[in-house]
């Protein structure tokens, strides 16, 4: 029988060998592929820009030379700021000891925008609160020396993360070694994975019952810290042993543990966490990390396992027990004596209370620096580049100027209405416009609503110089004994509306002189002068003055109709106490790469607006202001030898309160009122004066000494009839006068009979 089914193929054996073989290409392939996709990580991030740094800020550097005016007190203060230490040895730079007048320090050294200085050894002698002594015991002598400035806060990436970058040579003697012992015993010969480090690890936890040694190498951590989250999955891990090993292949140890030093968390500090322990020397000891002490580093070190867990503020007893196993190690290894490490067991955890090297300890002044900063540099710049900004702020003043403005509206609150009360200040240097303080609000410290550089308010009578200014600027019209009518008067406008200005007092005062009519702060009399001298010229002034933005042409301008913030009317009145040249604003002096090579010099820049004849005239009038008119409450709190020129300005219902006023050496406006607009029931003389002579009755004054120009001649005046007269008669008064402009009348004392017998009843009477 035939069988006629088909044959079927044979079956082809499946060959293991070869889909094993494809299927080791395919691994090696996607291995190949993860290893690049990670040394591709690695090296974009470590061989680009490692970290996002802040931009630091710094304050004004305290200069010392002989005739400075500073007390002993005050250095002492601003030494304490700086982190400075009491040591009658000056041991190490940071320290310094007091002895009566005497006071040695040994400076530490700085890199300024001009250059580096070095660090010193002073004797400073101290008298009437004038260093009059001052010696250089070590380091090289010079007239004037600078102690480095306080930082003052940062401009921060939207991470909040904050460092200061570091460099090996940096590090306190044993604190590598501290690190090393602590964390990675191997570091020096492993690649990256060390099976031995976990291995021993494993071992002295399960004999100390508790975690008391890491398997991890520095390497992994800085791995973990640099390119990956914080997720516990073999994945995780995986990729973090790989980066590891290819970080250390790729880099010198050196490099790498640089890295780790700057990388590694340390704490936070509310919404900032702090990295690196260059930051946390500063944060925990309020000092450098090259003056830290082998307890302090062995408390660094002993944070690394856990900064909050170990955190020195909240659980000191923990703390100390894992410094002290740090110094333990230490000692076991030989790298510390039994002696030594006794007395380091033995130190007090040396953790200051507060942390001087706060985020924004001065957020008024620091929205003024951003401002000033945003002509120049972008927000990326300032938050990424570690940019170093050296600024004009003094902490004495700014500390003085925010406590007494907070201490002025506790009192002035006592009174009926009063609850609400807020105040804003801004302090500079007239000659040089340096903005030394700016205070915006009544919790001085705090982030909110900045008054001084936002907060517009109606300026009152502190536009009255303007006006008398454009009319002085005329000396064939105009001159300070021009009579001038302080009388009611009405205007009529073209829809029917009707204006009449009234006086504060509610009272008119006849005929009065212009520089009376100033001093007393009169609205008739004023209103009248400016309308004769006419609008535009007043808006001119002001512009020269420094007023941005052209304001409206309305009689009620006259009166102050005009809103302005507390730092705008420092730009009007700093042209006025520079005496005619208009001198910007200074918040920032330069801008530095963390290197120390300079991008910006913000140097002086001034621009004569107004003639020093009218603006010397001028300043006679506003020292009159605060001698005889509205301003006369500053020598409440000044004495009478400290010349002053300033003006007060009060706006309906005490709403707003201010005073202007500038000495020698110091501009300061002051603005008392209410958020809500309320009437405060005060007026400039009982509110902001009461702020501004409190605070510059606490900081250093040069008395007000304008120079005569030579185009002025000062003229004995009988104050009667504003004719020439001779010293010594009754009513003499020494006047200064354009040349040319000075009466040429004569009147003569007229010491007659009946002359005498009317003076005898005036002093009587």
């Amino acid at each position: 029988m035939t069988n006629n089914r088909k044959k079927s193929p044979p079956v082809k054996r499946r060959s293991w060998s070869g889909l094993f073989l494809r299927l080791l290409l395919v691994a090696a392939l996607l291995l190949t592929v993860w290893v690049v996709y990670l040394d591709h990580q690695v090296t974009s991030r470590f061989e680009g820009n490692r970290w996002e740094v802040p931009s630091r800020v710094f304050a004004r550097a305290l200069e010392l030379y002989e005739g400075a005016s500073l007390s002993p007190d005050a250095l002492e203060s601003e030494l304490a700021a700086l982190g400075y230490r009491r040591d009658g040895a000056l041991s190490q730079p940071g320290t310094w000891h007091r002895q009566g007048n005497q006071l040695r320090l040994r400076s530490r050294g700085f890199q300024f925008p001009g250059g580096p200085e070095s660090g010193r050894t002073l004797s400073l002698r101290f008298d009437n609160s004038t260093i009059s002594q001052m010696r250089v015991e070590q380091g090289q002598p010079e007239p004037v020396v600078r102690l480095e400035p306080q930082a003052i806060g940062g401009i921060y990436p939207a991470h909040n993360e904050d460092r200061i970058l570091i460099r090996l040579e940096q590090l306190p003697p044993l604190f590598r070694e501290a690190l090393i012992v602590t964390e990675d015993r191997d570091f020096a010969d492993h690649w990256g994975l060390a099976p031995v480090s976990i291995a021993r690890a494993m071992l002295a936890n399960m004999r100390a019952g508790r975690v008391v040694q890491g398997g991890s190498t520095l390497t992994q951590q800085l791995v973990k810290n640099f390119y990956l989250t914080a997720d516990r999955t073999y994945s995780r891990k995986l990729n973090e042993a790989m980066m590891a090993v290819l970080l250390e292949l790729r880099y010198p140890k050196e490099e790498i543990f640089a890295a780790y030093l700057n990388e590694v968390y340390l704490g936070q500090a509310g919404q900032r966490s702090i990295h690196g322990i260059g930051l946390a020397s500063q944060f925990y000891f309020g000092k450098p990390l090259s003056e830290l002490e082998v307890q302090e580093s062995a408390l660094l070190v002993a944070m690394v396992r856990g900064p909050t867990y170990y955190n020195p503020r909240r659980h000191p007893q923990r703390a100390t027990e894992r410094r002290n196993l740090v110094l333990g190690l230490l000692e076991e290894q030989g790298n510390l004596s039994a002696g030594a490490a006794r007395d380091a067991r033995r130190a007090p955890l040396g953790v200051i209370e507060q942390p001087r090297f706060q985020a924004n300890p001065y957020p008024a002044f620091m929205d003024l620096v951003r401002q000033h900063l945003k002509r120049d540099y972008d927000d990326k710049d300032l938050q990424s580049s570690g940019l170093r900004i050296f600024t004009t702020l003094d902490p004495q003043v700014q500390t003085t100027a925010a406590r007494r403005l907070s201490e002025t509206l506790d009192e002035l609150s006592a009174g009926p209405g009063n609850d609400t009360l807020e105040g804003a200040m801004v302090i500079t240097r007239p000659h040089s416009g340096e903005v030394q303080a700016v205070v915006g609000s009544r919790a001085s410290g705090a982030m909110g609503f900045n008054r001084a550089v936002a907060a517009r308010r109606p300026i009152g009578s502190l536009i009255k110089p303007a006006i008398y200014l454009s009319a002085l600027e005329q000396p064939s019209r105009y001159t300070l004994i021009s009579p001038l009518k302080d009388e009611p008067f009405r205007i009529e406008f073209r829809n029917g509306d009707e204006w009449s200005p009234k006086n504060f007092d509610g009272k008119s005062h006849g005929e009065v002189p212009l520089h009376q009519a100033l001093s007393k702060s009169y609205n008739q009399a004023t209103v009248r002068l400016g309308l004769d001298v006419g609008l535009d010229p007043v808006r001119d002034m002001l512009q020269r003055l420094g007023l941005e933005r052209r304001p409206g042409s309305y009689p009620a301008l006259l009166l102050g109709s005009l809103d302005l913030s507390p730092l705008q009317v420092t730009e009007l009145y700093q042209t006025l106490a520079a005496s005619g040249y208009q001198v910007p604003l200074r918040s920032i002096t330069a801008v530095t790469t963390s290197d120390g090579e300079i991008l910006s010099r913000y140097d002086l820049e001034i621009r004569q607006v107004v003639e020093p004849g009218p603006m010397h005239l001028l300043h006679y009038a506003m020292q009159e202001t605060v001698r005889d008119g509205t301003g006369r409450g500053v020598y409440r709190f000044l004495p009478d030898a400290i010349h002053v020129a300033g003006k007060t300005g009060t706006t309906d219902g005490g709403r707003d309160t201010w005073f202007a006023g500038f000495t020698g050496n110091t501009l300061g406006v002051t603005w008392v009122g209410t958020d809500d607009n309320v009437p405060t029931l005060l007026s400039g003389g009982t509110g902001a004066l009461r702020v501004w002579g409190r605070v510059m009755a606490d900081l250093p004054q040069q008395s007000l000494a304008p120079v005569v120009p030579g185009n002025v001649d000062y003229h004995w005046i009988d104050t009667e009839s504003g004719l020439l007269t001779a010293e010594n008669c009754r009513d003499a008064r020494r006047i200064p006068f354009i040349a040319g402009s000075a009466p040429t009348q004569t009147r003569p004392c007229g010491d007659t009979m009946g002359g005498r017998v009317q003076r005898w009843f005036e002093r009587l009477f």
